[in-house]
């Protein structure tokens, strides 16, 4: 299954494996089974260290084991894990093999300590590329902790269970075979999820910090940049962000990042993070900002009060809260969401093959999610507000030609149906004619644009009519010494490469802002 060059790579990466390891498989009569043998065989090749062991008792067929010999340490797959969770593969094998991971070593000990018995099961898709941060938080759990135990499964490959529990997004947890989580989750995430005091001992660390001269509120390019900048002036920087690369974590391809022809999402990501974590920043995660409170004379502290109750003070502060995607805001689409109503066409598109769907929007995203769902599902509709599509012309060439899939522009979706479990039709109005049309189908996919992450942001800076932060050619916002950068701001066309300047632009004003302005205790003295 490997062709010689992934070899040489995988071989090249299992020289870290420091302890001998087994790959325990349960294989069945079919041809992913057959597929599932070579791929182990040709992993244990490549290693002194690695053996494969059948067994065939396990209720999922094919499936495999990692596990460190000797031990019961170890995690397991349900399926076969290339696409991409094939680094998720990899991963499980240095872990599991004695390698070290990089995650925070407070991290690290906090899992060690959870106390109890926890039994994981997350369903993925092999074109998810949201789902591999979980598997790969939750397998790493379960080798640093032996009462943690873990298994990925293919949704696609084992079909009837999906149905059977009802998953309709991956990716999909759950714990001791109950329901856990939904979507993407990092593994502090997860650790906060099941560790009920960390909330509250993050917030009394946050307390404990001295002000910052510069703040920045997100993690995406915008508030990675700004962070970069500003630390590389040597002054005390703070980076607090609810997730770590923001919207860039559900972005697929990315071909139009100037110098890089191809990346991913998560990968640009983590290397947006590893590449702030080289200055001296104080990142502070799964931190969501409740409220700002701008200084009260020129030179003051601002206050960014958060969700854990904590605060945070700082000379300067750069928004870079970025955006999300847009709801309907229509009758069942909260009811129905992951029971149907999806916004990640590339996640949870294989969990609806041979369906019926929607896809609502017809600019650029919303014609790309119609035409890789047509390759996957029964039939597409693409329903768009405007009375033409709005995606580039050769997107709208490539879908006109494709049979199984129907455009209907003019259209107002105005309500989502189902039974209960999931989602069964959706209910559009023609704005031509004010008929109502109702649509029977399994899915809806939601692309609609954005709406900018600003609501706590209401009485403290000027916001524009669409809610977005408003910003001068500086990146000043209407407080002096606090800047905005990125999508969540008045400037136009959101893009990573325009966020990543404008958040540069922020640090660099901030900077300046804090040269020019006497702190107000200085000023008080004086």
């Amino acid at each position: 299954m490997l062709d010689d060059n992934l070899k040489q790579q995988l071989k090249t990466y299992m020289q870290n494996i420091t302890q001998p390891i087994e790959l325990v498989v349960s294989l069945g009569e079919d041809a992913k089974s057959a597929e599932l043998k070579t791929l182990l065989a040709d992993i244990a090749a490549l290693s002194d260290k690695v053996s494969v062991v059948r067994k065939d008792d396990d209720k999922r067929k094919p499936s495999f084991m990692i596990r460190r010999a000797g031990t019961d340490i170890g995690v397991r797959f349900a399926g076969i894990p290339m696409g991409h969770e094939f680094t998720s593969l990899v991963l499980a094998l240095l872990q599991v093999g004695g390698h070290p991971s990089k995650a925070a070593q407070d991290v690290i000990e906090q899992v060690k300590a959870l106390d109890g018995d926890f039994e994981f099961e997350t369903y993925f898709s092999l074109s998810c590329q949201s789902c591999p941060d979980v598997v790969q938080a939750l397998n790493l759990m379960s080798v640093l902790n032996p009462r943690i135990k873990h298994t990925a499964i293919d949704g696609a490959l084992f079909k009837g269970e999906v149905d059977a529990r009802k998953v309709m997004a991956v990716p999909t947890v759950f714990l001791n075979g109950e329901p856990f989580a939904s979507g993407r989750m990092e593994l502090e995430q997860i650790v906060a999820k099941i560790d009920t005091g960390a909330q509250a001992r993050a917030a009394d660390k946050i307390r404990a910090k001295a002000p910052f001269d510069v703040l920045v509120v997100g993690g995406g390019p915008g508030g990675a940049a700004a962070a970069i900048y500003a630390a590389r002036k040597g002054i005390r920087v703070g980076v607090a962000s609810e997730r770590f690369g923001g919207q860039v974590l559900d972005t697929m391809g990315i071909e139009n990042f100037i110098s890089v022809q191809h990346t991913e999402g998560p990968k640009l990501a983590a290397q947006l993070e590893n590449h702030v974590r080289d200055y001296d920043a104080d990142i502070m995660n799964l931190q969501k900002a409740e409220k700002l409170i701008p200084a009260r004379v020129p030179g003051g502290l601002h206050e960014v009060r958060l969700e854990n109750g904590a605060s945070l003070k700082a000379r300067t502060v750069v928004l870079a809260t970025g955006a999300r995607w847009r709801q309907m805001n229509v009758p069942g689409e909260d009811d129905y969401r992951n029971k149907g109503v999806a916004y990640c066409p590339h996640c949870d598109g294989p969990l609806f093959k041979g369906k019926r769907v929607a896809v609502i929007g017809g600019g650029n995203s919303g014609v790309e999610a119609a035409i890789d769902l047509a390759g996957i599902v029964a039939h597409v509709t693409l329903i768009e507000f405007d009375s033409e599509l709005r995606a580039d012309a050769v997107l709208q060439r490539k879908l006109a030609s494709l049979p199984n899939v129907k455009i209907i522009t003019s259209a107002l979706t105005t309500e989502v149906h189902g039974d209960g479990e999931k989602v069964t039709a959706l209910t559009y109005k023609d704005r031509n004619s004010d008929a109502l049309h109702q649509i029977e189908l399994e899915g809806i996919f939601v692309q609609i644009g954005l709406v900018p992450n600003t609501e706590w942001l209401k009485d403290a800076v000027a916001l524009s009519p669409r809610g977005e932060v408003e910003v001068d050619h500086r990146g000043e916002t209407s407080q002096p010494g606090i800047f905005g950068a990125g999508d969540c701001t008045t400037v136009p066309y959101k893009q990573i490469v325009i966020a990543m300047g404008e958040g540069s632009k922020a640090a660099l004003s901030a900077f300046d802002y804090l040269i020019r302005t006497v702190p107000a205790e200085e000023s008080q003295a004086a």
